[in-house]
């Protein structure tokens, strides 16, 4: 089986709960550090799968990897390649895909409630799961790109996930390890401290504290999820 590429794009936003997830199921995978420079790829059907993860950059900002990394995912998209993106790699799939990349009503920082769509795919990826505690760091939104369904929603921004066929976009964080999230506290201090007023934004204390009861479920939607993206990686080898 071919690895299956992730792509960092900051220090910080590795890939967490999904690369433990490749690793217990025995699935060869590969990062691509983005954040130190190493080239983006330019032929999809190198990989089992692309994965993007998250960043603090914007999908709209001029940074040189950035057209490449949009180039490579219509190329997986045309050439059957399974994708997967993670808060900026969701946006970065809908940008590709013909989606915009805008601001969001409200800054989104910690935990946060997202329900999932009525509707049979999204039943597809979730099963009986009908709403569940999601972690989030973001303050833009994707638009659904042309064939999206729409997969789940929070109460501030309305484009949560959303899948075209077996590729799946997602603005939130379900990735998200303990580390990663005392990582993103320490590291995104200030960003929290400036937007407080903000209703979908929590205390880094508050993050914190919830951790411990909120994790164990959210992996196991993610491990739900990864599972059923998994099927389209198989099929297609």
């Amino acid at each position: 089986m071919k690895p299956i590429a992730i792509f960092r794009h900051s220090p910080t936003e590795g890939a967490g709960q999904f690369a433990l997830f490749l690793t217990e199921h025995a699935i060869p995978w590969q990062m691509i550090h983005i954040d130190q420079g190493e080239a983006v790829p330019a032929d999809a059907s190198a990989f089992s799968g692309l994965v993007f993860m998250g960043g603090p950059m914007s999908v709209n900002d001029d940074l040189p990897w950035i057209a490449k990394v949009l180039d490579l995912i219509r190329d997986a998209y045309a050439k059957d390649v399974s994708l997967l993106g993670h808060c900026l790699g969701g946006q970065l799939m809908s940008k590709a895909l013909g989606g915009v990349v805008t601001k969001n009503p409200v800054k989104e920082l910690g935990w946060g409630k997202v329900t999932v769509a009525d509707n049979d795919i999204a039943r597809q990826w979730f099963g009986d799961i009908h709403e569940f505690d999601s972690f989030h760091w973001h303050g833009e939104t994707f638009s659904l790109p042309p064939g999206a369904t729409l997969l789940m929603s929070s109460a501030h921004c309305v484009n949560q996930a959303y899948a075209i066929g077996k590729h799946l976009g997602m603005q939130c964080h379900v990735e998200m390890t303990e580390h990663m999230i005392r990582d993103w506290c320490e590291n995104g201090a200030q960003e929290i401290l400036d937007n407080l007023s903000s209703p979908g934004v929590q205390s880094a204390e508050v993050i914190q504290a919830e951790m411990h009861d909120k994790l164990p479920p959210l992996h196991a939607v993610a491990n739900r999820l990864y599972r059923q993206w998994l099927h389209g990686v198989t099929q297609h080898r």
